[in-house]
C-alpha cells in the first residue's frame, strides 16, 4: 500500500472510531448495564449515562486507526486476480488481522470503560490506577481473548457482507457507492453481526466485570458462556442485544460511512497536490 493510502486509513480509522464511539456512548452503557451480574439497577440503570466516556475518548483514535491501517493492507497484501469467490475469504482474513492488531489498544480501554459504567462513583483514572495496583499490567489485559473471540466472528459476519453490499449496489447502479450508501450497508452489516455475536459480548462483559480471583476472571470464554446460561437461560446469553444491535447498526452506518467519506476525500485532496 503506499504512502497516501497509509496515511488515509490511518486518519480515516481514527476519526470514524471517536465519531462513533462518542456518539453512541449512552447506549453502549445501557448494553454493558443490562448484562452486568449484578443487574441494570444496581450496576446504575440510567444514572451517570457517560462514565467511563475519558477511557472510550483516549482509546478511539488508535483502536480504529490500528484496525483500518491493518485491514487495508491485508486486503493489499492478499490482492490478486483470483475467483470472485474467494473475495469474502481475502476480505475476512484482513478483518481478523486487523481486530488481533486493534484489541491491543482497545482491551485496555474497554476494560477501564466498563468498570466506570457499572460503578460511575469512581473516576476513570482511580479505576485504571486501581486495576494497576491490584491486578498489574494482566489486569488491563483481562478479556482480551474473550474480546477477540467476539470480535473476529463478528467480523467474518461484517466486513465480508459490507464489502459484498457496496459491491451488489455498485454493480446495481453501474458506479460505485456513495459515503452514505457504503453507510447505509455498514447499518445492515453491523446490526446482523451484533445480533449473532451478542453471547460472546455476555461472556465478554461477564470476564471484564468478574471480581479479581474469581473462575470467571480467568477468562475461560466457554466457562462463562455456560454459567450464563445455566443461571439465566437463553435470555441471559442474548442480554441487551437490541442496545447492541442499535448501537452497532448506528454506529455501522456512522463508523463506515465516515471511514469511506474521510478516506476518499484524503485521496482526493492527494491526487490534487502537486508532485515534489
Amino acid at each position: 500500500m503506499d504512502q497516501p493510502g497509509f496515511v488515509a486509513s490511518l486518519v480515516a480509522g481514527g476519526v470514524a472510531g471517536v465519531s462513533v464511539d462518542l456518539i453512541l456512548f449512552p447506549l453502549d452503557t445501557v448494553k454493558t448495564r443490562l448484562q452486568s451480574p449484578q443487574g441494570f439497577n444496581k450496576a446504575g440503570g440510567f444514572r451517570g449515562i457517560y462514565a467511563g466516556v475519558p477511557s472510550t475518548a483516549i482509546g478511539s483514535f488508535p483502536n480504529a486507526a490500528a484496525f483500518f491501517i491493518t485491514y487495508e493492507y491485508v486486503k493489499w497484501f492478499l490482492h490478486s486476480d483470483s475467483a470472485s469467490y474467494l473475495i469474502p475469504v481475502k476480505h475476512m482474513l484482513a478483518a481478523s488481522a486487523g481486530e488481533v492488531v486493534a484489541c491491543l489498544i482497545r482491551v485496555p480501554s474497554e476494560v477501564v470503560k466498563q468498570r466506570a459504567q457499572v460503578s460511575s462513583a469512581s473516576r476513570t483514572f482511580q479505576i485504571f490506577s486501581n486495576i494497576l495496583y491490584q491486578e498489574g499490567v494482566q489486569g488491563l489485559y483481562r478479556g482480551y481473548k474473550s474480546t477477540v473471540l467476539r470480535e473476529i466472528p463478528f467480523s467474518l459476519v461484517q466486513f465480508p457482507l459490507w464489502e459484498s453490499l457496496k459491491a451488489l449496489w455498485s454493480w446495481r447502479q453501474d458506479h460505485v457507492v456513495d459515503s452514505w450508501q457504503s453507510a447505509v450497508c455498514g447499518a445492515f452489516a453491523g446490526g446482523f453481526a451484533a445480533a449473532v455475536t451478542t453471547p460472546l459480548d455476555v461472556a465478554k462483559t461477564r470476564i471484564m466485570l468478574a471480581k479479581a480471583g474469581s473462575s470467571t476472571a480467568n477468562g475461560n470464554v466457554f466457562s462463562a458462556l455456560h454459567g450464563v446460561w445455566r443461571a439465566q437461560g437463553l435470555s441471559g446469553l442474548f442480554a441487551g442485544v437490541l442496545p447492541r444491535m442499535a448501537a452497532i447498526s448506528l454506529g455501522g452506518f456512522i463508523f463506515l460511512g465516515a471511514y469511506d467519506q474521510t478516506r476518499s476525500l484524503l485521496l482526493g485532496l492527494g491526487k490534487e497536490s502537486p508532485a515534489v
